[in-house]
């Protein structure tokens, strides 16, 4: 006899709720294999928002500097178009403008004496010569033995003084580039860390005065706390970096000598 050709139908039993709710209790992962079948393995549940991204890391610094940047921008137009107000230490901004200006007065000190060394220099060994010179003159003329041989004495005399000096400008070379391209050097560069913090601190203060000046609400309180403590931030930064440039003046007018 001839039965059906059809393949049987495999009965397809829903879990009962009590079931599904144990299954959903396990924190399982479900790993399903391409062209396979669904596989069950143990294992702890990840949440997505546990997980660190370096590239939202990135991007969240990115935009912070973003911001900050923006907002330093926005007040130096303010201060160059006369809008916006600046903090300013008269004293400490004289002391600066002193350095700045007597280390321009030193550089000049330094080409002038880096010129006469190489100078010096040439006219000590063209003094050297002319001494051999006469000094070979004096051994092959007889008549005139006495004179060149005072001449190639004089000669020798001066270049031995010449080197003598040469030595001691070349000394005072060595100490005021010392002073000029790593001590005044360094104590400027301090200064434009103090001058951006100050831009910063600027910035970050005109933020919270505007935010002050408008209204208090549900909305505006955590954006008035949030610029506080921003505020509060760029302000210890700004006294710390005053202090440093105040330390080192001083250390500059001490031992100026």
């Amino acid at each position: 006899f001839s039965g059906s050709s059809a393949s049987p139908k495999s009965s397809v039993i829903s879990p009962s709720s009590a079931a599904a709710s144990r299954l959903a209790g396990q924190g399982c992962d479900l790993i399903i294999p391409t062209g396979g079948r669904a596989q069950q393995k143990s294992g702890p549940v990840v949440l997505a928002d546990e997980v660190k991204n370096p590239a939202m890391e990135k991007l969240e610094l990115v935009r912070k500097w973003s911001l900050n940047t923006y907002k330093c921008t926005r007040q130096i137009i303010s201060e160059k178009l006369g809008r916006g107000s600046r903090t300013v230490d008269l004293e400490l901004e004289a002391q600066i403008d002193i350095l700045r200006d007597n280390k321009k007065k030193y550089e000049n000190i330094l080409r002038l004496a880096q010129t006469l060394s190489t100078q010096l220099f040439q006219m000590v060994h063209t003094q050297r010569q002319l001494g051999d010179a006469f000094a070979d003159l004096s051994l092959k003329s007889l008549e005139l033995h006495e004179e060149f041989g005072y001449n190639a004495d004089t000669q020798k005399l001066l270049a031995k003084n010449g080197e003598t000096l040469l030595g001691a400008i070349n000394f005072f070379i060595a100490s005021v580039n010392t002073l000029v391209n790593k001590t005044i050097e360094d104590t400027l560069l301090t200064v434009k860390q103090y001058e951006s913090a100050r831009i910063e601190y600027d910035a970050y203060r005109t933020d919270l005065e505007e935010l002050n000046l408008g209204p208090r609400d549900a909305n505006t309180l955590p954006k008035i706390e949030q610029s506080q403590q921003l505020f509060q931030v760029h302000k210890e930064k700004y006294d710390k970096m005053r202090n440093d440039v105040s330390i080192k003046l001083k250390f500059l007018e001490e031992n100026k000598v």
